[in-house]
């Protein structure tokens, strides 16, 4: 029990710049009180058959601390979680070694019968603020979820989810090189999201929209070309003036993106 008391101290200083001192954490971080009381009092005593005790007990651990987590989840080794109000962590649920749950996180689940109901985060999970992972899913290894999204399906190891419902981010590699530095210098990606991170929805318009634009490009060249050879092709100008890819993008927020 010492030995996850000193690694959940010192994860603290690992990914929270606010903390300062060993006594500061141990005293004023309700998730590293909410981790001690599940590990140490009711995880235990819901294992050992004591379950109406471990769940009165918990009840109080979530009075005090304003985490919810169910004695009979399951929770690693070097979990972080930061602030923590308004967390719930259900019955089956799963956490993996060095995960990270912003406030407001639900790991809830979506049926009322038996067994596993709950999700399972692999190690290394991010999760935002306010995100819901809903269900018996798997998060995979390192796998990073958005704030506020509700996710409903399994993630793969390494992918980051946003959106409601959640969809996996396409991979830039470029940009996911850039992200990835920055993560290393800090040691965790800060609510699971960054700056360059768009709505995986807005990308698949926009490459939508960059497609029709080329092929828009493509059709006047070839009238041009079959005008040029004598052939009437009519007035091809009202077609034009129907879609303009600078004014959707505009009105989708990406301003930038043609103009």
């Amino acid at each position: 029990m010492l030995d996850h008391l000193r690694e959940d101290i010192a994860v603290v200083f690992d990914r929270d710049p606010a903390a300062r001192t060993r006594w500061e954490v141990l005293t004023c971080y309700p998730g590293v009180h909410a981790l001690i009381w599940h590990r140490a009092v009711t995880h235990p005593l819901w294992s050992s058959g004591l379950r109406w005790l471990a769940r009165w007990l918990s009840h109080w651990s979530r009075f005090w601390t304003g985490i919810e987590i169910h004695p009979g989840a399951t929770i690693g080794r070097r979990v972080f979680i930061d602030h923590g109000m308004g967390i719930v962590i259900g019955e089956t649920a799963e956490i993996g070694d060095d995960s990270t749950l912003y406030h407001g996180v639900t790991l809830g689940g979506t049926s009322w019968n038996k067994g596993k109901r709950h999700p399972t985060l692999k190690a290394g999970v991010v999760v935002g603020a306010g995100a819901k992972i809903l269900g018996p899913i798997v998060v995979g290894e390192g796998a990073k979820i958005g704030s506020n999204a509700v996710v409903v399906r399994d993630v793969p190891p390494g992918a980051t989810a946003v959106g409601i419902p959640a969809r996996i981010q396409a991979r830039d590699t470029e940009a996911a090189s850039r992200r990835e530095a920055q993560a290393e210098k800090m040691g965790f990606a800060a609510y699971a999201i960054a700056s360059d991170m768009n709505d995986p929805v807005l990308q698949a318009i926009h490459k939508l929209l960059d497609h029709a634009a080329e092929a828009d490009a493509r059709f006047d060249a070839l009238v041009a070309q079959l005008m040029r050879d004598g052939v009437e092709c009519g007035d091809t100008m009202a077609v034009a003036e129907a879609f303009d890819p600078n004014q959707i993008n505009r009105m989708l927020g990406d301003e930038d993106r043609h103009g």
